[in-house]
């Protein structure tokens, strides 16, 4: 299964303008490739999602789905919503294809940030939450590289 995944990852990865090897190694980093991840992130919510559920845009069910982090990459389900991912579960970002499409859509997009700086891309991509997460990151790219 994981073979399958990284296959698709690379795919898509290289539709997107992006290194397949660095997707390859955020999924790993992320999810250790399971698509079913998902993580509630409380500070995200308080900060980022709050604002919406109190101002009654959106539903109690989707500001939580909008707070947790889903899929390969982890995207996080308000990100996605920027993004303009429209389905109507954003636990649908557990789908392999459509998780991967949406985080290399963002990752693409912190990297362009960052001026291509990677280490930056990657806390940007991260949140900036852990410092040592680019070094992390970039120390699985050996598991895929050919």
């Amino acid at each position: 299964m994981q073979s399958e995944l990284v296959t698709l990852a690379s795919k898509i990865a290289t539709g997107a303008g992006l290194d397949p090897v660095l997707v390859c190694a955020v999924c790993e980093q992320e999810s250790m490739w399971n698509p079913w991840a998902m993580r509630y992130e409380p500070a995200f919510m308080s900060k980022y999602v709050a604002p919406l559920y109190t101002n009654n845009k959106i539903s109690t069910s989707e500001a939580y789905a909008r707070s947790f982090s889903w899929g390969l990459m982890q995207t996080m389900g308000q990100v996605a919503r920027e993004q303009g991912y429209d389905r109507p579960f954003l636990s649908s970002l557990c789908d392999p294809e459509q998780g991967l499409t949406v985080g290399c859509q963002v990752l693409k997009k912190k990297l362009a940030m960052a001026g291509g700086d990677l280490v930056r891309g990657l806390l940007y991509w991260n949140g900036g939450a852990n410092p040592l997460y680019p070094e992390q990151v970039l120390a699985r790219r050996s598991h895929y590289a050919g």
